[in-house]
């Protein structure tokens, strides 16, 4: 198949594709159209169904389209003009070639991440970990396969595992080089600081809000799924337990980025620039390697609050 990062401007094609979104607009001149976004594991684009007459077919979002189509340019951006649609049958894809996902291996990174596990001392802590990473099979199965975003930063397959890794090993290197840090919490707290997503947003291929996200978000979700565990662990200290959901409350540092609590203790604060860190950092890598990313200035971009440039190295 062609994936979408290889389309080129003029090109002819014809394949199936994940109708990711679909929409009925009006021109002005009162004509209907279907402006779609199709997506494989490369990416996503913007489809336009200009003649919807005979060609056709009846299809909704979320299924598997073959289409016949060319590749425009518009406003800067590769846009597909759509001639023809069918939906296509079983055999004639494979699911996993429509998802995004991490390009690097999901089971090495969740065997480094149970080192960290296994390098916590605190007793109840450990034990707490050990109940959702280790002894919950269908928990370690979600997590690892689950996104971090719906857009963002690490929106693909196995993106909240890479991101939690990228998080923690972030946490050890401040716990290892500040006295003042409690490690163990740090790192429990940097185990658990996002697995509401799981709950926040759905699986593939939809990988979107779902209705308890909408109405409570990752931050709580997490922080009472966390807390309800504590219950099944006898004479779990009450300070320690403060502290480890505070440090989950207070992970995106301002109360106008959803978190119910700024931080107070510094594991908080740090847990906050590690989270921060790596969700950036790979934000910025994201937008390099966009296909349409160019090769100097990329324009404002708002997350940033700046003007963004490649660096020699990026290039």
């Amino acid at each position: 198949m062609r994936y979408i990062n290889e389309f080129r401007e003029g090109d002819n094609v014809a394949g199936t594709y994940l109708c990711k979104s679909k929409a009925t607009l009006t021109t002005r001149a009162g004509k209907s159209y279907y402006s779609l976004v199709l997506q494989d594991k490369t990416g996503t684009i913007d489809g336009k169904v200009w003649d919807l007459g005979s060609g056709i077919d009846h299809f909704e979002a979320m299924d598997y389209i073959y289409i016949d189509s060319q590749v425009l340019s518009y406003q800067g951006s590769n846009q597909l003009n759509i001639r023809r649609i069918r939906r296509s049958s079983e055999g004639e894809y494979y699911p996993e070639d429509y998802m995004p996902s991490s390009d690097k291996n999901i089971d090495v990174m969740y065997e480094e991440l149970l080192d960290h596990v296994k390098n916590i001392k605190d007793v109840n802590l450990k034990t707490l970990v050990s109940k959702f990473f280790v002894d919950d099979k269908d928990f370690i199965e979600r997590f690892k396969q689950h996104s971090a975003a719906k857009t963002i930063h690490h929106g693909f397959m196995g993106g909240l595992l890479e991101h939690t890794l990228g998080v923690v090993k972030l946490c050890v290197y401040y716990s290892e080089n500040y006295a003042i840090i409690n490690k163990d919490l740090l790192i429990a707290a940097a185990l658990f600081h996002d697995i509401g997503k799981m709950d926040e947003l759905s699986t593939f291929p939809e990988n979107d809000y779902t209705d308890e996200g909408q109405l409570m978000g990752h931050i709580f979700i997490g922080a009472n799924q966390v807390s309800d565990k504590i219950k099944e662990i006898d004479k779990f200290p009450v300070t320690l337990k403060n502290e480890l959901i505070h440090c989950i409350l207070a992970h995106h540092g301002e109360l106008e980025y959803g978190s119910p609590k700024k931080p107070a203790i510094v594991e908080a604060m740090v847990l906050n620039f590690a989270d921060n860190a790596d969700a950036k950092i790979q934000t910025m890598t994201e937008m390099f390697e966009a296909p349409d990313s160019g090769d100097d200035w990329l324009g404002y971009q708002r997350i940033f609050e700046s003007n963004i440039r490649k660096t020699s190295k990026s290039k």
